[in-house]
């Protein structure tokens, strides 16, 4: 008989689970805890029944997201202007969202391994990444920050898989080293015995095999250098504080930050200088006397200005755009972001609730790119994603298999304060190098910015809140990876196997009844 009741030991261990997690994201980056964090929590799990493993997943769930992606607290109530109750409770409502895939997984898991000899090294990362595909295509609310994989982007020689299997092959390793662990402590002897020691030497062995040649594949990208020919890249931050970014009194004063920091790196002959999400506080093209200001201060600079900035469009609605202009100061690209933030760029489902406004300060809606847009010059190919864009890998790719070979995030990041969140910001991008094998330059309004080489290598960073101008030498990327090619394949093929194992043991339930 299935045990109903919970001790205090099942409430604790998934909590102990949710807190590891924790700890394995910047910005503590203990990220070996990772490869055991979800072992208490399947401990908690043996023997339990549907509904209290599910509780079980949300609690563990509920703690690692309240504990990793609290600044949203921040984000609404300092700059939406909601009230701290209700901020604190839409934290909370979006951290339970989150935590039912954890609750799903855990209850997905003891379905298939209640009497099965299929050992949870196999099932627990199948099973896994099964769900952060899901969480993170889910309509509308599709969120994959703090996916697992994230948590190993400063083990480089493991993350070089990626340009394979792309973020979810390296939950998948991650997941599987706990299920391994799982194995070994809890079910080589006792009622939890459903397989021989044999079995279970044996896949010991094939997972040893394969993390052992994943780390021999990381260890030989990490040796080849980067064929594709070097540019020169500058980043401007320039720290301008969120109350005064959109304040017209300000306006010459942000410009005037951005045209000196600017100025700054011309002495390194960048080919392309890239100022960071929104840097103009006008709407570019609109705006002529302001417009024409930073066109002819581009044609003084003598080389590419990347920029982001609110775009006026023929709905007479606005986008939030990246412009690309030429040394002479022509307008040569205007990249429209195609992923919006809920509740943030644009209101879902407004008709069903018609209550809920934007928490950022804005006019109407912003408009939807058509999709992604490579921009041509001499020296590159560049895909510009724009804010949280870029913790998108299905999204980022298509920049790159459309032919960028240099990939250029822009952001403004004043909203998450000084919280974990600009630090985990960062670190996404270190996957998508290494996914696309293509450097990645960040410029973000106050931290942090910085270079990424094609092996997920951080070149240079800066600090949050500091102005800062930086320019590095970069090589562009040279071949399309796997990963670029085919997408996702790999996590497909796992949701595959978790229908297959899900179907099987309904099957097998009603073959016993």
């Amino acid at each position: 008989m299935q045990r109903l009741m919970m001790k205090k030991t099942d409430i604790l261990l998934p909590i102990a689970s949710g807190l590891l997690l924790v700890f394995a994201f910047p910005p503590f980056d203990a990220y070996p805890l990772a490869w055991i964090a979800l072992v208490p929590l399947l401990a908690a799990l043996r023997g339990k029944n549907a509904g209290t493993s599910f509780s079980l997943g949300m609690l563990g769930g509920s703690v690692c997201f309240l504990g990793t992606i609290y600044w949203v607290f921040h984000s609404m109530y300092f700059y939406g202007y909601i009230a701290a109750p209700l901020s604190a409770f839409i934290l909370i409502l979006l951290c339970l969202y989150l935590s039912v895939y954890a609750g799903a997984f855990s209850v997905l898991f003891n379905y298939i391994s209640k009497d099965s000899r299929l050992p949870a090294v196999f099932t627990v990362p199948v099973l896994w990444v099964t769900f952060e595909l899901l969480r993170t295509h889910a309509p509308i609310l599709g969120f994959p920050w703090s996916s697992l994989g994230y948590s190993q982007y400063k083990f480089l020689p493991v993350i070089q898989i990626a340009d394979i299997t792309g973020i979810y092959g390296v939950s998948f390793l991650v997941a599987a080293a706990n299920g391994a662990a799982f194995d070994i402590i809890f079910r080589r002897t006792g009622k939890d015995r459903f397989f021989t020691g044999r079995q279970l030497t044996l896949s010991m062995v094939i997972y040893a095999v394969i993390a052992a040649s994943v780390l021999y594949y990381g260890v030989e990208k990490l040796r080849e250098n980067g064929s594709g020919r070097k540019i020169k890249v500058s980043v401007v931050q320039g720290n301008i504080p969120q109350d005064k970014k959109w304040d017209v009194e300000f306006q010459k004063e942000v410009i005037s930050t951005y045209k000196k920091l600017s100025l700054s790196t011309s002495a390194n002959s960048p080919d392309l200088i890239v100022w960071p999400e929104t840097a103009v506080p006008f709407v570019f093209g609109y705006d002529n006397d302001l417009t024409q200001d930073i066109i002819t201060f581009q044609q003084k600079l003598g080389t590419h200005l990347l920029f982001g900035s609110m775009v006026a469009k023929d709905s007479n609605r606005l986008s939030n755009s990246s412009v690309l202009l030429s040394p002479e100061g022509r307008v040569l690209s205007i990249y429209d972001k195609i992923h919006l933030v809920p509740y943030g760029e644009y209101v879902p489902l407004r008709q069903f609730f018609p209550f809920i406004e934007k928490i950022t300060v804005g006019i109407g809606d912003f408009l939807r790119g058509k999709g992604p847009v490579v921009m041509k010059t001499p020296a590159a190919g560049i895909g510009s994603l724009i804010c949280y864009e870029i913790i998108f890998p299905g999204l980022v790719r298509k920049f790159v298999d459309n032919g960028a070979n240099v990939l250029v995030t822009i952001t403004n990041d004043a909203w998450f304060g000084r919280t974990a969140a600009p630090y985990q910001h960062f670190s996404m991008g270190v996957f998508r190098a290494v996914e696309n094998r293509v450097p990645v330059v960040r410029a973000a309004n106050t931290g942090i910015s910085g270079f990424i080489d094609s092996r997920g290598r951080i070149i240079s960073k800066s600090d949050i809140f500091v102005e800062a101008a930086m320019t590095e030498e970069i090589s562009v990327g040279s071949q399309k990876s796997f990963y670029t090619k085919h997408g996702d394949l790999f996590v497909y093929i796992c949701a595959a196997l978790s229908a297959l194992l899900a179907a099987a043991k309904l099957f097998s339930g009603k073959q016993k009844a």
